[in-house]
Formats: structure tokens, C-alpha cells, sequence
């Protein structure tokens, strides 16, 4: 066979994601607040898309929430618009003719916390009012910084090398006040040896807060006992042995530190004292709020409302008295930048309304889904995976779990991300499955309502089958552990505790 070259014809199918289709899907994936932030960097690029704030809305293009009744609960239709899977088939262009909700309508004038009736914000939002939404600056951290407080104490303290090895340590600290930075690591740099740090390194401990810059736990509540003048030798072999404290071995300690159960009860009493993680009183960072997607509210007939949270997207338009400005006697490459300024406005109004339709239509299925949840509580959440609302609603798996990706609900019984309503299931006797949430909450109140007489893991098992549950042991301490519930022997041990 000779070589040369020559023409072939060959029939493919392929997939294109162009720039924008790519942009769409992210837009899925981003909460209203990261979406608001995007906007704003839209709105500095595109000088003829405008916040329609202030401005005369045109007629909506859709409804913005969906009423449910117990017995049916519809979706949305959406008999005008192509729906996000064909647009992901076909791609987003079609005319210039822009996209804008009607934000005068009586359903947006609720579209947050505080503008719920008061006997739901209380239910929703603990400490809640009519007039007052939740406190996040009562849950915000303080001002100033763990560093700046021990940068202060070392500067008054110490001088010269000490002074450099204490702003080492102070360097290497997390949040919590530990020392994660290696002590060889500090002797290497400032070529120091290992007994001139764990000095500086011992005082800088008892700086306020006491215990900062421990290595490790035992580390940290030894410095606050000699801050207190408590670490006699018993207490320094009980600090030593927190592993015996954390299970309770009241008999382990007593052989350790040769003392009588009284002493031993009264030493982790004081114990239960100290700060564990000292430097969490002066953390940086601010508790960041949690912002909800999409509402779940009660209709005037009994049924559920489900809305987006309208005070956190945007409200664009196309300001179109500006482009016939900047049209009028333009030149050839002025109108093509406007054309393309059209176009990129055009297509991000249908990518956010399409993005708005999606969310609602997602979240109206699990409302109908889970409708008992909303209804009676976590008892009677279902198992639900992705696929079931995904071929429920007609769109892929992928497209579900973007939805659902860092989206929050809040309804009466507070506030949950989407992705908690798809849980596993196991097996009950009905015939129907039940959900491993279900199942979890279910051993949790059993066991806070065991008093005295401690529930053994197979103890638990009975009751669950009498229940109607179809559940093996191992589960049962899979999800007594997943909890954080010890077993019947630890959590017999720390009721005899709280006894003595």
C-alpha cells in the first residue's frame, strides 16, 4: 500500500458545549447569593443590561411559585419556554426579545423571612418575630484576631530570639488555638535548639486565653490546671488518661491515681471546666448566614407554596432607551458591539429565568415527594434518590444534582439543603422502605428516652422490628455511631457519672 495523501469523508456525532451552554449549567450550580455576586460583575461588562430596581416591569413570564394541595400538587407549566434540557440540546439564542418578572406582584412582598407571619417565623426561626429575622451578629465572631491578643501579650513578655521564636509560634497556630506548626521545623529556621523553644513555647501557654499553643488536648488542659493551681500529680495522671475519661473507666482511673471514686468524680467535674479549644474566643472569621433558595410555605387552602427567595436574585433588564442612544449614527463596529451586548443580555435573561423554572420545578417535586416530612417531621421522611425526581420532571440525573447542589429550603420546620431529602432507605414491614433519616431519628429518641434502663444495641433492634423496621444490628450501630451516640457500655458509664 502506497502512502499519500487523500480524502476521506466521515460521519460523526459529537457534543458542543459552547461558552454559553457551559455558563448555563454553572448557573445551576450556584446559590442566589453567588449568583447576585456574578450579576454584579455582569452589570460592569455589559453596559446595556441594568438592575431593574426602580424601573416598570413588563408582565412576568411565568408563575414564581407553585400552590400544592395534599392530593395533587401540579408543576409548573411551561407551555411558552423550551425548558432547560432542550436548551442544553439545542443552545441558547432565539430572538433579542428579553425576559423580565413582573417583582410588584403580592407574591414577591413575602419572599423573605421576615415578611412570614409571626407564627411561622417563630416556628422556623428560633427567637423570630414579626419584626425581627434571625440574629446572625449575636452568632458573628469578634473583631480581634487570636494573634493580635498573643502578638501583645509576646511583645510585653519577651525580647530578642524569644520574641522571634513566640511570633513562630503564634504563626503555626489554627483556629482553635493548637500548634500545628512542627517544633523541629522552628529550631531549623531560626537555628535554635529544641529546649530553647518548649521554654518560649511553655510560656506562651499560659498566656490569656491559658492553654494556647498546645499540642494536643492533654497539653492544653494540663497549662489551664497549673493556671488554676490544680495539677497536683493525681490530676497530671488523669490529664494524661483523657481516653479512660472519655469512656468513663471511673475503676481505670481510681487504680491510676490511687484515689477513692469521690476524688475521681470531683476532678472531672472541674475538668468539665476548661476550655478545650481556648482559641476559639477570639476567632476571625464571622459565622457567614445561610441564606435559603426556595420558601415552602402554607397556602390560605391548607396546600404548600413553594417561591424563590426574590430578595437575593437579580432584577435585570435591557435598557433599550440607552442602546438606541448609542445606536443612533453609530459607526459599523459600534453597532456590532451592541449587537453582541444584545445578544449576551438576551441569552442571560432566558438562562436565569430557565435557571429560576428548574429550582421550582425541582423543589415542587420533593415537596410532593416528602409531602409527609413537611407534614409530621423527620419520622416520616421517604428514601428519594435523584433519578426518581429526575424522571419524574423529565430532565437528567446531572441536571437534578446541580439543582440541588448548595440550595437550602425553608419551610416551618426550619431550614434544609435540598440534598437532604435524598437519603437511603431500609426495609419495613409495610412494604414500603424507610428512610436511614427516619431510622437515625428514631434510635436517637430512644436512647435520650432510655433513663436508667440502657439499651443495648440488640435491645435497640427489637424495638425497631416491633416498629415495623426491618433492620440488622450492625446497621443499628452504624447509625448510633453516625450520631455520635456511644454504646450501651459508655453511655451506662456516663450515667453513673452524672449520678455520682
Amino acid at each position: 500500500m502506497g502512502l499519500g495523501p487523500r480524502l476521506e469523508l466521515r460521519q460523526s456525532q459529537q457534543l458542543v458545549m459552547t461558552p454559553q451552554l457551559q455558563l448555563a449549567i454553572k448557573l445551576l450550580t450556584l446559590t442566589n447569593v453567588e449568583l447576585e455576586g456574578w450579576i454584579a460583575e455582569e452589570l460592569e461588562r455589559n453596559p446595556l443590561l441594568a438592575s431593574g430596581d426602580g424601573a416598570e416591569p413588563p408582565e412576568p413570564p411565568g408563575p414564581g411559585g407553585v400552590d400544592a394541595t395534599p392530593d395533587a400538587m401540579p408543576v409548573i407549566e411551561d407551555s411558552s419556554s423550551t425548558g432547560l434540557e432542550q436548551l442544553l440540546r439545542d443552545g441558547i439564542g432565539g430572538s433579542d426579545s428579553p425576559l423580565e418578572a413582573d417583582y410588584t406582584g403580592e407574591r414577591f412582598q413575602h419572599d423573605c423571612v421576615t415578611d412570614q407571619p409571626a407564627d411561622w417565623g417563630e416556628r422556623a426561626v428560633q427567637g423570630g418575630s414579626e419584626d425581627d429575622g434571625p440574629d446572625f451578629e449575636r452568632i458573628a465572631g469578634t473583631d480581634i484576631c487570636l494573634a493580635d491578643i498573643l502578638e501583645q501579650q509576646a511583645s510585653a513578655a519577651f525580647d530578642g530570639i524569644d520574641l522571634a521564636i513566640a511570633r513562630f509560634i503564634i504563626d503555626g497556630l489554627d483556629e482553635a488555638g493548637y500548634l500545628v506548626e512542627p517544633i523541629d521545623d522552628i529550631c531549623d529556621r531560626l537555628d535554635v535548639s529544641p529546649a530553647h523553644v518548649e521554654s518560649v513555647l511553655a510560656q506562651v501557654q499560659m498566656f490569656d486565653p491559658v492553654g494556647v499553643a498546645a499540642r494536643n488536648l492533654s497539653e492544653c488542659l494540663i497549662a489551664q490546671a497549673r493556671a488554676a493551681d490544680r495539677c497536683d500529680p493525681a490530676m497530671l495522671k488523669l490529664l494524661t488518661n483523657l481516653d479512660l475519661v472519655a469512656r468513663g473507666d471511673v475503676n481505670g482511673l481510681m487504680r491510676l491515681c490511687r484515689l477513692e471514686r469521690d476524688d475521681i468524680i470531683d476532678m472531672i467535674r472541674e475538668l468539665k471546666r476548661y476550655d478545650p479549644k481556648p482559641g476559639l474566643r477570639y476567632a476571625c472569621e464571622t459565622a457567614a448566614p445561610v441564606v435559603p433558595d426556595v420558601f415552602v410555605t402554607r397556602g390560605a387552602d391548607g396546600g404548600w407554596q413553594i417561591s424563590l427567595n426574590q430578595a437575593t436574585l437579580p432584577r435585570l433588564i435591557i435598557d433599550r432607551d440607552y442602546q438606541a442612544e448609542l445606536a443612533s449614527g453609530a459607526d459599523k463596529a459600534t453597532n456590532s458591539f451592541l449587537n453582541e451586548c444584545v445578544a449576551s443580555a438576551n441569552w442571560l435573561l432566558k438562562a436565569l429565568d430557565q435557571r429560576a423554572r428548574t429550582i421550582i420545578r425541582v423543589a415542587t417535586e420533593i415537596v410532593r415527594l416528602q409531602e409527609r416530612f413537611f407534614e409530621q417531621g423527620v419520622s416520616q421522611l421517604k428514601p428519594l434518590t435523584l433519578r426518581q425526581v429526575a424522571d419524574l420532571i423529565d430532565m437528567h440525573e446531572s441536571t437534578v444534582s446541580r439543582v440541588t447542589s448548595n440550595k437550602y429550603l425553608l419551610c416551618e420546620r426550619g431550614q434544609y439543603e435540598l440534598k437532604y431529602f435524598f437519603t437511603s432507605g431500609v426495609g419495613s414491614g409495610d412494604g414500603e422502605a424507610a428512610s436511614a433519616l427516619a431510622v437515625k431519628d428514631r434510635i436517637a429518641k430512644l436512647i435520650a428516652a432510655e433513663g436508667d434502663d440502657v439499651l443495648s444495641d440488640d435491645r435497640l433492634v427489637e424495638l425497631l422490628t416491633g416498629e415495623g423496621f426491618e433492620i440488622a444490628r450492625r446497621t443499628v450501630a452504624k447509625y448510633r455511631e453516625a450520631l455520635g451516640l456511644g454504646s450501651s457500655v459508655q453511655r451506662r458509664r456516663a450515667l453513673a457519672l452524672r449520678a455520682a
